[in-house]
């Protein structure tokens, strides 16, 4: 029995591509032969795949699982065919906290929910990455779901922390203040925004010289050059740092200089970031919306509101009452336990060993 993945897209710097990856080596290494098709990829992710054109002749011995993300044409291919359907679901954020700024990927995502619920009665399994996205499933008529944490190393630090990041974050952390971290795409949903209202309030109030470091990729043409234009009326230009994309080693550096970690996001399925910061002892701050209560669980302050005072505040006592910050530390030492990729990849490798008799 073949399980292979059908994948929009493909990268390696995109949580469900290195989810891919680790699924397909698990496959294999217990005994299932497995294969990404993808509909498009980023260079050094091309000989790891196959377009989706190379995935052949329907097969009685297949499974075809599909990453469900966003709307894509790859789709459509999956749907011609006869093999079995397993579903990943990893959330699609819904379109209109896209649709003011890039109607294009709102349509997209818009395009994405529905053909999720096409799928829902032609699937044997689908398997989501948090209870939340389960309840999305069920909403949409699957009816045989399971939950498995995303297959990948979030609860450990990372590789060395890139040497000229390091030395630049140090230097800024001689000339006092704290330093603030959101990791994710700069998007409007993920209200960065919100951040810079919540930074302005906390200089004002707390620390003259705090920075917010912003960590992550923008989400289309629109919403990036507004963001700087928001920081620059604030008077923040010193104060907010937007990074782009990053590779590993730089995303470490930033991980283990920051001194909390704050998200405002009006939609998270599970959320990433927020896990890779408690594995690396960095209190968490951020606004309980979607599934954020179920991944920070008890081991993070997650906030009923966004408002800049209320949010500031909730900051500052993260950042200096030595009691809590301990109680936390603790809390998150106990909670990645429930994201580690070893207990995870087994859970999913039994999942699809149910599915396939094998």
């Amino acid at each position: 029995m073949r399980v292979d993945q059908v994948i929009p897209s493909l990268a390696s710097r995109d949580a469900i591509g290195v989810h891919a990856l680790n699924l397909t080596r698990a496959l294999r290494a217990a005994g299932i032969e497995s294969d990404i098709f993808y509909g498009t990829c980023t260079p050094d992710m091309a000989e790891v795949g196959r377009p989706i054109g190379a995935l052949g002749r329907h097969g009685h011995e297949r499974l075809l699982l599909y990453q469900a993300s966003i709307g894509s044409p790859v789709f459509d291919t999956l749907m011609a065919r006869d093999e079995p359907k397993l579903v990943n679901y990893h959330n699609i954020t819904p379109a209109e906290l896209l649709a003011p700024w890039e109607p294009s990927v709102a349509y997209e995502a818009s395009l994405g929910r529905a053909q999720l619920a096409r799928l829902g009665s032609r699937a044997v399994l689908a398997v989501a990455d948090s209870h939340f996205n389960e309840l999305e499933l069920l909403d949409a008529g699957y009816l045989k779901t399971s939950v498995v944490p995303l297959l990948i190393d979030m609860t450990r630090a990372g590789p060395t922390p890139e040497p000229s990041v390091t030395r630049r974050l140090a230097s800024d952390k001689e000339g006092g203040g704290v330093d603030l971290l959101f990791v994710g795409k700069v998007s409007p949903h993920k209200a960065p925004h919100d951040l810079v209202k919540m930074l302005s309030v906390y200089r004002r109030v707390y620390d003259c010289r705090a920075r917010l470091r912003l960590v992550g990729s923008p989400l289309g043409e629109r919403y990036g050059p507004a963001l700087a234009g928001f920081v620059h009326q604030l008077g923040l230009d010193d104060a907010v740092e937007v990074t782009g994309s990053v590779d590993p080693s730089e995303l470490e550096a930033y991980y283990r200089a920051a001194d909390v970690f704050v998200g405002a996001s009006e939609h998270e399925g599970f959320c990433v970031p927020i896990v890779e910061a408690m594995g690396h002892g960095v209190p968490v701050v951020a606004y309980g919306a979607a599934a954020v209560p179920e991944t920070v669980g008890d081991a993070g302050l997650v906030l009923a509101t966004k408002d800049p005072l209320r949010f500031a505040a909730a900051v500052h006592r993260a950042v200096t009452d030595g009691e809590l910050r301990a109680r936390l530390s603790d809390a998150a030492r106990l909670r990645v336990r429930n994201f580690a990729l070893a207990t995870s990849t087994a859970r999913f490798v039994e999942l699809v060993r149910e599915v396939t008799g094998e």
